[in-house]
């Protein structure tokens, strides 16, 4: 039993990461995306998580604090155990930067 738990942990995290590089794309494309076109060329402000990103059957996808010109910042809260949250920093070119909090 560990083992299919310490798989299902690490499948959940797997997949939390993989649904926030999507939402990641997309506000990037967001802030690529010129004003006048619906974006926020170029800002990362004003970025919405369009509702099909914003749940699935891994977890919840929310916006953490206020995004930038050159930031944002994206949680991912489990819907296995919602204490485990995937934070993934997005820079201005679109790098990413994943932290994990209670796993």
């Amino acid at each position: 039993m560990e083992m299919f738990g310490a798989h299902s942990t690490e499948s959940n995290k797997d997949a939390l990461t993989t649904s926030l590089r999507g939402v990641a794309a997309d506000a990037l494309q967001y802030k690529m995306r010129p004003k006048i076109y619906g974006g926020g060329n170029p800002s990362y402000a004003g970025y919405v998580i369009p509702g099909k990103f914003q749940k699935d059957d891994n977890g919840t996808y929310t916006i953490n604090g206020s995004p930038s010109t050159s930031q944002i910042v994206l949680d991912g809260t489990s819907a296995l155990n919602t204490a485990w949250v995937a934070t993934m920093t997005v820079d201005d070119s679109g790098s990413t930067i994943v932290t994990y909090a209670g796993w």
